[in-house]
C-alpha cells in the first residue's frame, strides 16, 4: 500500500476515535468493573435462560420435532440473548478503543 494511503487511513482513524470519543465519553459517567457487573449478570441470565429453554423443550418431546409455539419460545430467547450478547460487546468496544473514560483499580480489588 502507498505511504499516502497508509497515511490517510492513520488520519481516518484518529479523526474516528476523536468524534467517538467526542460524541460517546460525555453521555456516560467513568465505568468501573463493580458498574459492569450487573451488566455481565443479565447477558449469563438471558444465556441461561436461552439453553434452559432448548433443555426443556428436549425433555418435553425427546422423540418429535417441537412445535412451533416451542421454537418462536427459543427464538424469543435466542434473540434476547445475542442482542444484549451484541450490546455487551459494542460497550466493550467503546472500553477497548478508549471512547469512553474508566475509572482506574487498584489491583486487587
Amino acid at each position: 500500500m502507498p505511504i499516502s494511503n497508509n497515511r490517510l487511513l492513520l488520519e481516518l482513524e484518529k479523526h474516528r476515535r476523536e468524534i467517538n470519543r467526542e460524541i460517546i465519553n460525555p453521555q456516560f459517567p467513568e465505568l468501573a468493573l463493580t458498574d459492569l457487573k450487573p451488566l455481565l449478570t443479565m447477558v449469563a441470565h438471558a444465556r441461561a435462560a436461552y439453553v434452559r429453554e432448548l433443555l426443556d423443550i428436549a425433555n418435553v418431546s425427546p422423540n418429535a420435532v417441537p412445535s412451533q409455539d416451542q421454537i418462536n419460545q427459543l427464538r424469543r430467547c435466542r434473540e434476547t440473548f445475542e442482542e444484549l450478547v451484541t450490546a455487551a460487546n459494542a460497550l466493550e468496544t467503546v472500553i477497548q478503543r478508549d471512547y469512553l473514560d474508566v475509572k482506574a483499580t487498584t489491583p486487587g480489588h
